[in-house]
């Protein structure tokens, strides 16, 4: 059954790229917030799917009500995620490398999102693209949503923190939402099944990131993010 569950969610997870990715491309007209909130229904819907077909919803605990733009780090598990934050949090652009822009109809669509897309062979370069575009995007009112593990990990396991987000956030003075989860008990990285449940979304307190270098605001974000997901990964097992 979660096979059949899982087969069906994929399926029409594809079906709704190949549909909702040309409205996408010819919202382009909007203003960015505009087109945005036009983007995530697309988001919303696959939740909604995800929870009716495969059982599969989420709680969200602490408080993501914060005035004004802010800069996310969070955990990286799985696919969920990159769903799921589209609606938790306020209108948002992601760090991401650009390679995923060139994938047809879905990276033409997530270009209307106006990402920072990044070029990971060379770091300088990354970084001041991080700091010039990301400033420019919270300036507009949206929020930087960064991965800083930079890749998918496995439940109880931990990435390097990449420096992009806390370097934006040490370089511009706003602040720092770390985000903890454990999607990646239900949904695995490169997993095909879903299993049902309930995933768990921890919103940290707000890193203010004023007179802090980046390894600081780095460490403080891991630190939390690190202690959060060892209770996450304990209830879940």
């Amino acid at each position: 059954m979660l096979i059949l569950r899982s087969l069906l969610f994929n399926a029409v997870l594809w079906l709704s790229v190949l549909i909702y990715s040309p409205l996408v491309l010819l919202s382009f007209p909007l203003p960015p917030i505009p087109r945005y909130r036009f983007i995530r229904q697309w988001a919303r819907f696959n939740l909604w799917w995800l929870e009716i077909i495969c059982r599969l919803g989420y709680q969200v605990e602490g408080n993501v009500d914060i005035p004004g733009p802010a800069i996310v780090l969070c955990k990286h598990q799985s696919s969920w995620e990159t769903l799921a934050s589209q609606v938790i949090f306020p209108p948002q652009v992601w760090v991401l490398k650009r390679e995923l822009l060139w994938l047809p109809l879905f990276g033409w669509a997530l270009a209307m999102t106006q990402p920072i897309a990044i070029n990971r062979g060379s770091i300088r370069k990354g970084l001041k693209q991080v700091v010039e575009q990301g400033l420019q995007r919270l300036q507009t009112g949206r929020w930087v949503v960064v991965f800083p593990e930079g890749t998918r990990m496995a439940p109880q396991q931990h990435g390097r923190f990449g420096i992009g987000g806390a370097y934006l956030a040490s370089e511009t003075g706003y602040p720092v939402v770390p985000v903890a989860h454990n999607a990646g008990s239900y949904w695995p990285r490169r997993g095909f099944i879903k299993r049902p449940g309930i995933i768990r979304v921890v919103i940290g307190p707000v890193i203010d990131s004023h007179g802090r270098k980046a390894d600081e605001i780095n460490r403080l974000a891991e630190e939390w993010i690190k202690a959060a997901m060892v209770k996450l990964e304990r209830d879940c097992a």
